[in-house]
């Protein structure tokens, strides 16, 4: 069945597993469901208006600092088939985005504790996944759709002996709200997401990269404006094409004057895997692009090279969008109110009538209020009219020139990352140790109430390479969480 999407929350399909329908690679979803959404409030949608406002506001300390891979973190509200709050976001090669949202929303429901909250991704339940040794036996694709949850800081599992068959998504609400204390995951797995998680939001922030960078003053100016534009040219440049190149060799925009450009150095806050992707390419500037003449001052070539290649990203971007007409339509009120009414938000009433008048009102406050809110996911949609806004205002390089930088970030992380890596095999191995360690024990222990030596077999026919491997496979494919077990009749430690 296919996997639910913010437009059908309610279906019953794995989102465990996803089988025949995969929603966009590397894409995170996520849905917030308040517990007023299970009555019959005529005001419910003001509510539901007046929570994500709150939550944004809550939010934007934490998400403020940050640069996102490829588009912020948003909410939307739909009334279908309750009123909830939903979005998703694509992070791309940035796992850290991913991990990032998890965080957000365990920061939400601490703060908000009336709500009910479901997350996944194109992989399915990666919360599930990161806890693989610690699940209970009979969790698999077909028993886990609508019973994992996050509520109150916790994560909640609706097990079997709640609801024996696959639960609607609207019974798994009202039996949270009804009863949140007996859904509450083992400690085991608790413990292991507030590890992962309580990394953040620290973790996050450290993955930021300053560096600075020689850019022609209109790059320079509109970056000054719209700091977050820099994931939009890291991404030109790295999904380059034969089209895209072409642009880049002319530099119609962003290098009007060619070689005569001025050029200004400045300082740019990026994803380290934005970084990454700049630097580990290699890329000849385009004839047109006033590259240092010589190589002799190796710091300054870096800089010089670095910035030609998001000013050649910014190009790329602006000339593709548009020519292909990719440019949205942003946070227009238009727009909005189509959504709305896409969404069940007039709930059937007439145009004209005095409660449609009502809710027009208040949905006209409401985008006046969320519009100020969700200025970078508007921006982000629309680059092209914003950068020409930007770049009609009076700019001089004289502007960028007064100005102390501070140094690049040191990036011998970029380089280091086997240490790393291997103190997370290392620690995924103890992990394991500790899960075959315990399971031998309850083994032996049942073969001592038994009597059957013979019952040891199947555990001895497997070792942790084994479970390495299985796990390797199920990182490289979407199949089921079987694809990430042991034998069948292994014992599970909850």
């Amino acid at each position: 069945m296919a996997a639910p999407t913010d437009a059908n929350p309610s279906s019953s399909s794995s989102i465990f597993s996803l089988k025949n329908s995969r929603p966009p690679d590397d894409t995170v979803f996520y849905s917030i469901f308040p517990d007023s959404s299970l009555t019959a409030s005529a005001a419910a949608p003001e509510e539901l208006q007046s929570l994500h406002l709150q939550i944004l506001n809550h939010l934007t300390p934490y998400t403020a600092p940050y640069i996102w891979q490829h588009q912020p973190f948003t909410l939307s509200p739909s009334f279908n088939p309750v009123p909830h709050l939903s979005g998703h976001l694509r992070f791309g090669d940035n796992l850290e985005d991913e991990w990032f949202v998890v965080f957000l929303l365990f920061e939400i429901s601490r703060s908000f504790p009336n709500l009910s909250i479901r997350v996944w991704d194109s992989d399915g339940e990666f919360l599930l996944i990161e806890c693989a040794f610690h699940l209970p036996k009979w969790m698999n694709p077909d028993t886990s759709p609508n019973r994992v949850f996050i509520r109150r800081g916790l994560l909640h599992i609706l097990s079997l002996s709640h609801f024996p068959t696959t639960p609607d998504l609207l019974d798994s609400l009202k039996f949270l709200i009804s009863d949140d204390h007996h859904t509450q995951a083992p400690e085991t797995i608790q413990s292991h997401l507030s590890k992962k998680i309580g990394e953040y939001p620290e973790r996050a922030y450290r993955n930021m990269h300053r560096a600075r960078v020689i850019v022609p003053v209109s790059v320079a100016w509109t970056l000054k404006h719209e700091p977050s534009f820099v994931s939009l040219a890291v991404e030109g440049f790295y999904d380059r094409d034969v089209d895209s190149m072409k642009d880049a060799a002319r530099m119609e925009r962003f290098l009007s004057k060619g070689k005569e450009e001025e050029m200004v150095e400045v300082v740019v806050s990026m994803s380290r895997a934005m970084y990454a992707q700049l630097v580990q390419q290699k890329f000849q500037a385009p004839r047109v692009y006033p590259m240092p003449a010589s190589r002799s001052d190796v710091g300054q070539y870096m800089k010089a090279e670095l910035g030609m290649k998001i000013a050649c990203g910014f190009e790329m971007m602006y000339q593709s969008r548009k020519r292909n007409g990719e440019e949205g339509k942003g946070s227009t009120w238009e727009a909005f109110r189509e959504s709305l009414e896409r969404s069940g938000y007039f709930q059937g009433m007439l145009p004209g009538s005095k409660e449609y008048r009502r809710l027009m009102e208040k949905a006209e406050e409401y985008y006046r209020n969320s519009s100020l809110q969700s200025r970078a996911s508007e921006m982000l949609s629309s680059p092209v009219r914003r950068i020409d806004e930007i770049l009609a205002l009076p700019h001089l390089a004289d502007d960028f020139k007064v100005q102390e930088l501070p140094p690049s970030d040191d990036d011998s992380w970029l380089y280091g990352g086997e240490d790393e890596l291997n103190a997370a095999l290392q620690e995924r191995q103890k992990e394991m140790e500790l899960y075959d360690l315990k399971n031998k024990k309850k083994q032996k222990s049942k073969e001592q109430q038994d009597g059957d030596p013979a019952s040891t077999k199947d555990l001895e026919e497997y070792d942790l390479g084994d479970i390495a491997k299985s796990m390797q496979a199920f990182v490289k494919k979407v199949s089921s969480y079987k694809g990430a077990e042991v034998p069948e009749n292994r014992l599970v430690y909850l």
